[in-house]
Protein backbone atom coordinates (compact mmCIF):
# COMPACT_ATOMS: atom_id res chain seq x y z
CA UNK A 1 0.00 0.00 0.00
CA UNK A 2 3.09 2.33 0.90
CA UNK A 3 4.39 2.88 -2.70
CA UNK A 4 1.66 2.59 -4.33
CA UNK A 5 0.15 5.82 -2.09
CA UNK A 6 2.94 7.43 -2.24
CA UNK A 7 3.81 7.94 -6.17
CA UNK A 8 0.45 8.47 -6.58
CA UNK A 9 0.22 11.29 -4.53
CA UNK A 10 3.12 12.83 -6.22
CA UNK A 11 1.05 12.02 -9.69
CA UNK A 12 -2.40 13.77 -8.44
CA UNK A 13 -0.65 15.95 -6.49
CA UNK A 14 2.63 17.45 -7.13
CA UNK A 15 5.93 16.21 -6.56
CA UNK A 16 6.77 18.64 -3.75
CA UNK A 17 2.83 18.24 -1.86
CA UNK A 18 2.58 14.38 -2.36
CA UNK A 19 6.00 14.18 -0.60
CA UNK A 20 5.67 16.51 1.82
CA UNK A 21 2.50 15.01 3.11
CA UNK A 22 3.59 11.70 3.01
CA UNK A 23 6.85 12.00 4.49
CA UNK A 24 6.20 15.45 6.74
CA UNK A 25 3.05 13.57 8.82
CA UNK A 26 4.94 10.00 9.17
CA UNK A 27 6.66 11.47 12.33
CA UNK A 28 3.52 12.14 14.84
CA UNK A 29 1.79 8.72 13.19
CA UNK A 30 4.96 7.02 14.69
CA UNK A 31 5.28 8.39 17.73
CA UNK A 32 1.61 7.90 18.66
CA UNK A 33 1.90 4.24 17.83
CA UNK A 34 5.31 4.21 20.29
CA UNK A 35 3.18 6.04 22.84
CA UNK A 36 0.36 3.22 23.07
CA UNK A 37 1.65 0.15 21.94
CA UNK A 38 5.34 0.43 23.47
CA UNK A 39 4.73 3.10 26.43
CA UNK A 40 7.32 5.15 25.04
CA UNK A 41 7.31 8.95 26.38
CA UNK A 42 8.56 11.43 23.97
CA UNK A 43 10.89 14.22 25.17
CA UNK A 44 10.45 17.85 25.17
CA UNK A 45 13.71 18.10 22.17
CA UNK A 46 11.66 15.81 20.34
CA UNK A 47 8.72 17.64 20.00
CA UNK A 48 10.62 21.15 19.41
CA UNK A 49 11.62 19.13 16.10
CA UNK A 50 8.80 17.70 15.01
CA UNK A 51 6.73 20.79 15.35
CA UNK A 52 10.25 22.86 13.49
CA UNK A 53 9.55 19.98 11.07
CA UNK A 54 5.61 20.07 10.59
CA UNK A 55 6.02 23.63 10.01
CA UNK A 56 8.74 23.64 8.00
CA UNK A 57 6.78 21.15 5.30
CA UNK A 58 3.74 22.89 5.90
CA UNK A 59 5.29 26.01 4.82
CA UNK A 60 7.37 24.08 2.03
CA UNK A 61 3.89 22.92 1.05
CA UNK A 62 2.32 26.09 0.95
CA UNK A 63 5.21 27.61 -1.16
CA UNK A 64 4.85 25.83 -4.52
CA UNK A 65 3.49 27.29 -6.87
CA UNK A 66 0.42 26.46 -8.47
CA UNK A 67 1.47 26.70 -12.05
CA UNK A 68 3.06 23.72 -11.76
CA UNK A 69 -0.87 21.67 -11.31
CA UNK A 70 -1.49 23.11 -14.52
CA UNK A 71 -4.13 20.70 -15.95
CA UNK A 72 -4.53 19.08 -12.32
CA UNK A 73 -7.60 19.95 -11.21
CA UNK A 74 -8.11 20.84 -6.74
CA UNK A 75 -10.07 17.35 -6.66
CA UNK A 76 -7.15 15.46 -7.86
CA UNK A 77 -4.46 17.89 -5.52
CA UNK A 78 -7.23 17.07 -2.92
CA UNK A 79 -7.28 13.22 -3.37
CA UNK A 80 -3.14 13.29 -3.96
CA UNK A 81 -3.36 14.58 -0.43
CA UNK A 82 -5.33 11.50 1.11
CA UNK A 83 -3.29 9.41 -0.56
CA UNK A 84 -0.42 11.13 0.83
CA UNK A 85 -1.64 10.43 4.25
CA UNK A 86 -2.33 6.85 3.50
CA UNK A 87 1.65 6.51 2.68
CA UNK A 88 2.28 8.13 6.20
CA UNK A 89 -0.04 6.12 8.10
CA UNK A 90 0.94 3.26 6.36
CA UNK A 91 5.08 4.14 6.21
CA UNK A 92 5.32 4.51 10.28
CA UNK A 93 3.39 0.94 10.22
CA UNK A 94 6.39 -0.42 8.56
CA UNK A 95 9.13 1.23 10.52
CA UNK A 96 7.23 0.63 13.60
CA UNK A 97 7.28 -2.98 13.09
CA UNK A 98 10.74 -3.26 11.67
CA UNK A 99 12.31 -1.80 14.53
CA UNK A 100 9.80 -4.14 16.59
CA UNK A 101 11.54 -7.35 14.64
CA UNK A 102 14.87 -5.74 14.87
CA UNK A 103 14.76 -5.11 18.76
CA UNK A 104 13.83 -8.80 19.18
CA UNK A 105 16.97 -9.95 17.79
CA UNK A 106 15.92 -10.32 14.44
CA UNK A 107 19.11 -9.07 12.01
CA UNK A 108 17.99 -5.57 10.59
CA UNK A 109 18.93 -7.45 7.00
CA UNK A 110 16.88 -10.02 7.50
CA UNK A 111 13.77 -8.10 9.03
CA UNK A 112 13.68 -5.32 6.04
CA UNK A 113 14.26 -8.25 3.34
CA UNK A 114 11.48 -9.83 5.16
CA UNK A 115 9.28 -7.10 5.29
CA UNK A 116 10.56 -5.39 1.47
CA UNK A 117 10.15 -9.02 -0.37
CA UNK A 118 6.83 -9.64 0.83
CA UNK A 119 5.80 -6.35 -0.42
CA UNK A 120 7.29 -6.54 -4.00
CA UNK A 121 5.10 -9.77 -3.87
CA UNK A 122 2.23 -8.71 -3.14
CA UNK A 123 2.92 -5.52 -5.60
CA UNK A 124 3.44 -8.16 -8.73
CA UNK A 125 -0.26 -8.01 -9.78
CA UNK A 126 0.15 -4.63 -10.39
CA UNK A 127 2.88 -4.67 -12.49
CA UNK A 128 1.73 -7.31 -14.80
CA UNK A 129 -1.51 -5.09 -15.35
CA UNK A 130 -0.05 -1.93 -15.61
CA UNK A 131 3.60 -2.34 -16.08
CA UNK A 132 3.44 -2.74 -19.98
CA UNK A 133 4.89 1.28 -20.17
CA UNK A 134 8.17 -0.39 -18.50
CA UNK A 135 8.98 -2.18 -22.10
CA UNK A 136 8.24 1.03 -24.47
CA UNK A 137 11.82 2.23 -24.04
CA UNK A 138 15.46 1.38 -22.90
CA UNK A 139 14.92 4.50 -20.62
CA UNK A 140 12.49 3.26 -18.61
CA UNK A 141 13.98 -0.02 -17.85
CA UNK A 142 17.30 2.22 -16.65
CA UNK A 143 15.32 4.17 -14.28
CA UNK A 144 13.16 1.39 -13.13
CA UNK A 145 16.57 -0.29 -12.43
CA UNK A 146 18.06 2.71 -10.51
CA UNK A 147 15.02 2.92 -8.78
CA UNK A 148 15.15 -0.47 -7.30
CA UNK A 149 18.84 -0.62 -6.72
CA UNK A 150 19.16 2.83 -4.98
CA UNK A 151 16.27 4.21 -3.50
CA UNK A 152 14.59 1.06 -2.58
CA UNK A 153 17.36 -1.77 -1.91
CA UNK A 154 20.08 0.89 -0.95
CA UNK A 155 17.93 2.99 1.23
CA UNK A 156 15.79 0.90 2.99
CA UNK A 157 18.87 -1.27 3.71
CA UNK A 158 20.53 1.72 5.15
CA UNK A 159 17.08 2.89 7.30
CA UNK A 160 16.92 -0.29 8.42
CA UNK A 161 20.87 -0.01 10.10
CA UNK A 162 19.28 3.39 11.13
CA UNK A 163 16.66 1.33 13.22
CA UNK A 164 19.16 -0.47 15.48
CA UNK A 165 20.20 2.90 17.23
CA UNK A 166 16.91 4.93 16.77
CA UNK A 167 13.56 4.59 17.98
CA UNK A 168 10.91 4.71 15.19
CA UNK A 169 9.67 7.99 15.91
CA UNK A 170 13.06 9.45 15.66
CA UNK A 171 13.84 7.74 12.36
CA UNK A 172 10.79 9.01 10.62
CA UNK A 173 11.37 12.65 11.86
CA UNK A 174 15.10 12.21 10.62
CA UNK A 175 13.75 11.49 6.76
CA UNK A 176 11.65 15.06 6.92
CA UNK A 177 15.12 15.42 4.93
CA UNK A 178 13.56 13.82 2.22
CA UNK A 179 11.18 16.41 0.61
CA UNK A 180 13.48 19.01 1.07
CA UNK A 181 16.06 17.50 -0.95
CA UNK A 182 12.48 16.41 -3.43
CA UNK A 183 11.58 20.29 -3.14
CA UNK A 184 15.46 21.35 -3.98
CA UNK A 185 15.70 18.36 -7.06
CA UNK A 186 11.92 19.30 -8.37
CA UNK A 187 13.21 22.94 -8.63
CA UNK A 188 16.56 22.19 -10.49
CA UNK A 189 15.64 19.30 -12.50
CA UNK A 190 11.83 19.13 -12.97
CA UNK A 191 11.63 23.47 -13.19
CA UNK A 192 9.16 23.60 -9.95
CA UNK A 193 8.72 26.66 -8.07
CA UNK A 194 9.05 27.44 -4.32
CA UNK A 195 8.24 31.05 -2.97
CA UNK A 196 10.22 32.75 0.00
CA UNK A 197 7.63 30.72 2.05
CA UNK A 198 8.84 27.42 0.54
CA UNK A 199 12.58 28.55 1.11
CA UNK A 200 11.62 29.15 5.24
CA UNK A 201 10.08 25.68 5.05
CA UNK A 202 13.59 24.20 3.94
CA UNK A 203 15.71 25.92 6.73
CA UNK A 204 13.29 25.17 9.41
CA UNK A 205 13.34 21.53 8.13
CA UNK A 206 17.13 21.47 8.41
CA UNK A 207 17.01 22.79 12.05
CA UNK A 208 14.41 20.38 12.96
CA UNK A 209 16.94 17.55 11.41
CA UNK A 210 20.05 19.80 12.92
CA UNK A 211 18.38 19.24 16.36
CA UNK A 212 17.64 15.38 16.18
CA UNK A 213 21.13 14.75 15.22
CA UNK A 214 22.48 16.79 17.89
CA UNK A 215 20.47 14.66 20.62
CA UNK A 216 21.52 11.24 19.06
CA UNK A 217 24.83 12.84 18.74
CA UNK A 218 24.79 13.48 22.80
Amino acid sequence: IYPLAFYSSMHYAGITIGTVVSIGSAPLIAAILERFFDRKALSAIWFLSFICGVLGVTMLSMGESHAVLDGTNQWNKYFGIFLGLVAATTYSLYSWAAKRLIDRGVASKAAMGMIMGGGAVILLPTLLVTGGGLLQSSTNLLVAGYMMLIPMFLGYLLFGFGLKTVNASKATTLTLFEPLVAAIFAIVLVGEHVSWLGWIGMLLIFICILILSKTENA
